[in-house]
């Protein structure tokens, strides 16, 4: 039955048409993915279904799913999305109206770069450490690149160190007057260089004094002993002398007391007996009026000495058995007791005040009473007088003549 089986010449072309066919579908599956797309936020991003335009219908889906935000698909196949907002980022895929996939992107929405917010700090003449922070929220990847240099001189590299936002310079130029930083950031919707131009020597600010200590001096209730350590960020082989600054107070007062020194330990000699006091300490490169104090260090607490007495001997008292018979009151004490005890002399003084009163008494009646009578008498008399002057009148009368 030959009719069944088919001819060499069909066997050879269907097997020419698979193998044509075959790498076609291949490059259209690899060579159509663009991997990642970034957009700028708020505004309209289109996406293209392929390197070359495509007049078939096609269908777009984000995420594999049919729901997209606001959006139209022109003519040749591209998608565009409007006014974006960070709920459109995702994967996108176009598909031919058979289902088959034709290309996919990744979409990232974000800022393109701004200006950065640089600050520089000098801890000593040997390292400068610049740091920045971003006064743009991209919301993208990005890369930084920084580099450094004093006026006149060539660029050299700012070592950084991306995750903690900050680069390092060692042994700059610092008998420069002028020095430049430069700080380039880059996403991928653009990219943004920030100068700045500081002076060294004013930016120089040591860190605070370390292992600061505070002591009482033994026998000295007015005087306290301060020490500390030099910053170990503070070059001493390289003969930079430090000043430093302690000051101090009684606890609760408002008003501090200054010393500077430039050796430890200091001691402190009008500190306020009895009382817990503050000390701080900090530091500034003595030959460099321009730079800047140091941190305080961490606030200390100390007292003065404080002499002790020994105590005096408890006074002996009874046992305990010669109280058996006696039963005191538990809410006796003794600094209130009213019992009175039997003093001789105080009733003598007693007895001697009433004495004194009763003769003092008597005296004064018998003063009194003789004076009454006399006062009685020459009244009566006078009484007696005036009636002898009116019988004598009156006898006179009846003796003359009518």
């Amino acid at each position: 039955m030959p009719g069944l089986f088919p001819s060499p010449v069909c066997l050879t072309v269907i097997w020419f048409l698979s193998w044509s066919l075959r790498p076609s579908r291949a490059q259209i599956w690899t060579d159509e993915v663009s991997g990642v797309q970034y957009g700028h936020l708020e505004s309209n991003v289109t996406l293209a279904c392929g390197k070359s335009q495509i007049r078939l219908p096609v269908i777009w889906r984000l995420n594999y799913s049919s729901a997209l935000p606001w959006h139209k698909v022109t003519s040749d196949g591209a998608l565009v999305l409007l006014h974006v907002d960070h709920s459109a980022q995702g994967n996108y895929s176009c598909y031919d109206n058979q289902g088959f996939l034709l290309h996919s992107v990744k979409l990232r929405l974000g800022y393109p770069p701004g200006l950065l917010s640089v600050s520089c700090h000098v801890p000593n003449h040997t390292h400068v450490r610049c740091s920045w922070v971003e006064l743009v929220n991209t919301f993208l990847p990005t890369k930084y690149n920084a580099s450094f240099r004093g006026n006149g001189q060539e660029w050299r590299p700012c070592v950084l160190d991306i995750t903690r936002k900050h680069c390092d310079v060692d042994h700059p130029a610092f008998w420069q007057t002028i020095h430049i930083l430069r700080i380039t950031e880059s996403n991928g919707l653009g990219s943004k260089t920030t100068y700045v131009h500081f002076r060294l020597h004013e930016l120089l600010k040591p860190d605070p004094p370390e292992s600061v200590l505070v002591k009482e001096l033994e026998g000295y209730p007015q005087r306290l002993i301060v020490s500390w350590n030099f910053p170990s960020s503070w070059p001493l082989h390289d003969a930079f002398p430090l000043v430093f600054h302690i000051r101090y107070r009684p606890k609760g007062s408002i008003y501090w007391s200054d010393i500077y020194s430039e050796e430890s330990p200091v001691v402190i000699f009008d500190a306020l007996a009895g009382h817990l006091h503050h000390v701080q300490v900090r530091a500034r490169d003595e030959v460099n009026s321009d730079s800047q104090w140091s941190e305080w260090s961490p606030l200390l607490f100390a007292r003065p000495w404080e002499g002790y007495t020994t105590p005096e001997p408890a006074e002996e008292f009874p046992s305990e058995d010669s109280f058996t018979d006696c039963s005191i009151p538990d809410n006796t004490k003794p600094e209130t007791s009213t019992t009175k005890s039997h003093n001789p002399v105080l009733e003598d003084e007693g007895n001697l005040s009433l004495v004194v009163l009763l003769g003092f008494f008597s005296l004064v009646v018998l003063t009194t009473i003789p004076s009454l009578i006399f006062v009685v008498w020459m009244r009566q008399r006078r009484r007696d007088h005036v009636t002898k002057q009116e019988l004598t009148s009156m006898v006179k009368m009846k003796s003359m003549p009518i």
